[in-house]
């Protein structure tokens, strides 16, 4: 194939996975949605509670002028100003919490998305495995040979009936293991006394098992120069190169790929003694699947003698008339961390599936020592060629039964995607190449590899893995689980403040009192507490048991009923305790100001002690430990600082219309701080007895639909 040919070739790739990504939807995330879901239903009851106000104020005979200053003041008081710059600061938190765990995240609401996740579409090579191929066994003139050693060292031989076999004496183990060098891109390199791979992994293994067999490759490539290549493309699963020789002699062709492309178009094979013979293609399928079992991937060899003017190499060159050379086997070990890592996922109910370009055997072998199968210990595989047959429904139920699928193509992995995500599933999915990229920008969560990921699918890509390790996605999934968590414990911080402040003034109107609390001191309250306490809860380490609960639902919204419950008991204990203080207060002869800054300050010190039981909405706030978030205690000293500071200097006085307190007023607000958290405490100690955390026991069920 010609340079310009070449060139030519890749664009059709490209405008192929252009038209995919065209095809893809970019999804907005869970965190999104349910922001949104939570924006609008607040708007609707802020607008609600001060027209309300307003209308209540007027139909008592009140001044129009107070009465829209009422109702702004509701307004204030229940718009959540903090919630903004929460959701930021806990999704920046969660962004350098992944990157220390070697994930970076390119869409700030990706972070959250993780944690719903309910399903991982992984790659097996370099991501649940070593990326580090290792040749164990090859098949070559109906013998099988076996090769000793690990890694990319070429110390080690290949032995024939557990002799060293003689490259003269096996011509055709010779031609099998020249054609995986000739036919290869990578190159070996001795770094600090180590031999590493430059180039694709699997093309280092050739290298290194010819080099154990004596081949010299550099005179190899001297005297058969690449004239022109194929180049390896995954719906093709082969690269082939031309190559010339020595004294006009003819040219060769090699090629090299998946079994299934290779078998079905050579029409002969290389015989132990170097001659051509018939090809017993049954045998070479038994020979496949035999090293398949062992979790070989396995490569087959064929060439193809040509003229001596041959220049350019052509698909059509190599669509049939090859001889069969042999097979190669090589392992690539299971990561270590990586069979934990998949138990926490199954623990946490999130379901993880293996998508690669391997025969099936060998992607069964290696989910099976990887642990994905179910209960029994079974694992569901499928074939690309299968997923061609099927669509609709059947391919929904096909997505959701297996564990394994191999031989897929980047289109079926899209397919993939859309048929799990129409069973409600949130899903994760990871990608190294051009083609994998609209399946990445359609997944909930697309997750690109760093090391050997091209650009197109890290651009489309919401995560990039540093080291192409499926741990660091169970690590980012536990952070972004631990990210919604934190997040979820602001906002049930806050609102009942904004609710409690609103419902203030709203009785106010009803009974015809001065408000006790005016617009700009709520603002205060709100912009401080945010500020000083709110922000802490994104600093909360992670609560034990996070990786032992399902996925959330997505259909669920931020807060579910228990939680709104305890919304409402505290800003009810917040209307009590500071409606209730501000009448004691005027009835003991106290000033309007002073009897506001008591009002302030017992919505203040209400919720610096609600802060600590939010620290968990499960567990109790003891149970964390008490320095095990020093971001919160220093808060807490800062806005006890700037609340002494509010109460008893002029100018804050002057500016927010209070006055100073003395120490009775103090042991007051404090005692029913105590009473409201001692109230919320035993709440959540009483839900914990009548409802044990059902959540954490019983899996969510993604929602099916039939036609």
């Amino acid at each position: 194939m010609s340079a310009d040919e070449t060139v030519h070739w890749h664009g059709l790739q490209l405008a192929d996975a252009v038209r995919l990504l065209d095809e893809a939807t970019s999804l907005s995330t869970p965190l999104t949605r349910k922001i949104a879901e939570f924006s609008r239903l607040l708007l609707w009851l802020i607008i609600g509670l001060a027209v309300v106000t307003f209308a209540v104020g007027l139909s008592k005979g009140e001044d129009p002028i107070l009465m829209f200053m009422a109702a702004v003041a509701l307004a204030v008081g229940a718009i959540p100003e903090g919630l903004p710059a929460a959701v930021t600061v806990v999704l920046a938190i969660g962004v350098g919490r992944m990157a220390a765990r070697r994930a970076i995240i390119r869409n700030l609401p990706a972070v959250e998305t993780l944690g719903s996740t309910t399903v991982i579409c992984s790659d097996k090579t370099g991501t649940l495995t070593e990326n580090a191929m290792t040749v164990q066994e090859i098949f070559a003139g109906e013998e099988c040979f076996e090769v000793t050693g690990g890694g990319y060292d070429p110390s080690g031989a290949v032995l024939l009936r557990r002799q060293p076999a003689e490259i003269a004496e096996t011509p055709a183990l010779a031609e099998c293991l020249k054609a995986g060098l000739l036919c290869n891109d990578a190159q070996l390199v001795q770094v600090d006394g180590r031999w590493q791979a430059e180039g694709d992994p699997t093309e280092a293994a050739l290298i290194a098992v010819a080099r154990k067999a004596g081949l010299p490759d550099a005179a190899l490539a001297n005297s058969h120069p690449r004239l022109d290549a194929i180049p390896f493309e995954s719906e093709h699963q082969f690269m082939a190169t031309l190559h010339g020789g020595s004294h006009g002699r003819q040219r060769v062709i090699y090629k090299k790929g998946s079994t299934e492309r290779i078998i079905d178009r050579c029409e002969n094979a290389l015989g132990g003694d170097g001659q051509s013979t018939v090809l017993d293609k049954e045998r070479v399928r038994e020979a496949v699947e035999r090293m398949a079992s062992k979790g070989l991937r396995v490569l087959a060899f064929a060439r193809r003698e040509t003229h001596p003017n041959h220049a350019q190499l052509e698909h059509d060159h190599v669509a049939g008339g090859l001889t069969f050379l042999g097979l190669q086997g090589m392992i690539d070990p299971p990561r270590a961390e990586v069979i934990d890592a998949v138990r926490r996922c199954r623990g946490a109910g999130i379901r993880v599936k293996m998508i690669t370009g391997d025969h099936l055997a060998t992607a069964r072998a290696i989910a099976r020592q990887i642990q994905l199968g179910n209960e029994k210990g079974e694992i569901v595989a499928v074939s690309g060629r299968e997923l061609e047959r099927v669509s609709g429904e059947a391919l929904a139920d096909v997505a959701e039964g297996a564990v394994v699928f191999a031989r897929v193509e980047p289109e079926q992995k899209l397919r993939l995607v859309q048929a799990l995500q129409s069973r409600g599933h949130v899903v994760a999915m990871t990608g190294d190449g051009v083609n994998d990229a609209p399946a990445l920008k359609q997944a909930d969560i697309g997750v690109a590899m760093g090391l050997g990921g091209t650009e197109v699918a890290k651009r489309s890509a919401d995560m990039i893995l540093t080291d192409d390790n499926f741990a660091s996605i169970e690590a980012a999934v536990e952070e972004g689980r631990c990210v919604f968590d934190n997040l979820t414990k602001f906002i049930v911080w806050t609102l009942p403040t904004n609710v409690g402040e609103s419902l203030i003034i709203l009785v106010a109107i009803f009974l015809g009192i001065v408000l006790p609390i005016l617009p700009v001191q709520l603002l205060w309250i709100n912009m401080a507490t945010a500020i000083l306490l709110g922000m802490t809860l994104a600093f909360e380490v992670k609560e034990r048991g996070l990786m032992e609960r399902p996925p959330r639902d997505p259909r669920e919204p931020m807060l579910t009923f228990p939680l709104l419950m305890r919304t409402a008991l505290v800003s009810l204990l917040i209307l009590g305790g500071a409606f209730g203080m501000f009448l004691w207060e005027r009835a003991r002869g106290a000033s309007l100001a002073e009897a506001r800054a008591v009002v302030v300050n017992v919505i203040v010190f209400v919720e610096i002690f609600y802060l600590i039981n939010c620290r968990s909405l499960i567990h109790s706030a003891r149970s964390l430990g008490f320095f095990s978030n020093r971001w919160l205690l220093a808060g807490i000293a800062a806005m006890v600082a700037v609340q002494i500071a509010f109460t008893y200097l002029p100018f804050m006085n002057m500016a927010f219309h209070t006055g100073p307190l003395d120490a009775d007023a103090w042991l007051r607000i404090l005692a029913v701080a105590l009473a409201a958290s001692t109230i919320v405490a035993f709440e959540k100690w009483l839900r914990a007895r009548v409802e044990p955390h059902q959540a954490s026991t019983v899996p969510w069920q993604p929602v099916t639909h039939r036609s």
